[in-house]
């Protein structure tokens, strides 16, 4: 549908390489945005508990892609979590505990940027954990998806898929330029030289978990802005909704809010310095 709108305004959709063009892209980008808000009215009429959790190699996109979903959706109805490493005290715990603590409650959303998955991967392959631990997560991760369906929550998986070409390219634009360099980190530094060691976890964390209650759905993550989209259609697609979209509401005139009120003079407030912008002085209040 996207694509036949973006010819019908004589919109050129795809580069000679099959790279989605930056017009078509907004413009889609758009489209599915709206219609995650449709989704998220849905979501909190119905009381519905949505955990959408993403998995993927260092650099596969999983910060840019939930950036992109959530970026107009209410941030009191729909959240990311990104943990960092455990506590001491969460060392201790139950291991899912950590993360049942950020789950939605009835008419929310929460996008879990890794997850309990972890374990399954960055733990094991860098000696974060036994063997003993990784193969009881194997086995009780499962019954615990179960579980969490079985409560009634919406459990969907994904895993963004990035080769080591792209991978590389991404570390090095992280490293070039200063705002992004902090994202290349001694786990992404160690990580690059276990690029077989992450497969096979990878391959037996599937095959342990991909289960029919929550199966895993695997997004061709080299081209962001493909992943992206892709995205953001697949997971509208899981979820039948409605559109409860408010109606647009006409604002009567203000009334009266001069009346009576001196503003005290600006000379007595502190402004921010005008380093941008115009010279004209607003009435700021």
């Amino acid at each position: 549908m996207g694509e036949e709108m973006g010819k019908e305004r004589g919109m050129e959709t795809y580069d000679e390489n099959g790279v989605i063009t930056p017009e078509y892209y907004e413009q889609e980008l758009r489209r599915l945005q709206t219609e995650l808000i449709k989704l998220q009215y849905w979501v909190k009429d119905q009381g519905l508990r949505v955990i959408v959790v993403f998995e993927g190699r260092d650099a596969a996109g999983k910060t840019e892609v939930i950036g992109q979903i959530t970026q107009r959706l209410n941030p009191r109805l729909a959240r990311s979590v990104a943990l960092g490493k455990p506590s001491d005290r969460e060392k201790r715990q139950w291991y899912f505990q950590r993360y049942v603590e950020h789950f939605p409650a009835k008419g929310e959303l929460v996008f879990f940027n890794r997850s309990w998955y972890n374990r399954a991967g960055v733990e094991w392959v860098m000696d974060f954990c036994t063997e003993e631990e990784y193969r009881h997560f194997l086995n009780e991760c499962p019954e615990f998806e179960r579980m969490l369906v079985r409560e009634g929550f919406r459990l969907i998986k994904y895993w963004l898929s990035v080769s080591a070409e792209e991978q590389e390219r991404r570390f090095q634009s992280w490293m070039e330029d200063p705002r992004t360099r902090w994202r290349f980190t001694p786990i992404d530094r160690e990580a690059r030289q276990r690029w077989v060691q992450y497969s096979k976890a990878k391959d037996a964390m599937m095959a342990h978990t991909n289960i029919d209650e929550a199966p895993w759905y695997v997004i061709d993550a080299d081209v962001q802005e493909h992943a992206q989209l892709n995205c953001m259609a697949h997971m509208l697609n899981l979820i039948p909704y409605k559109d409860l979209t408010p109606e647009r509401e006409k604002l009567p005139p203000r009334e009266g809010e001069d009346k009576g009120y001196v503003r005290p003079p600006m000379s007595e407030q502190t402004f921010v310095p005008k380093i941008y912008g115009g010279t004209v002085d607003k009435d700021v209040r």
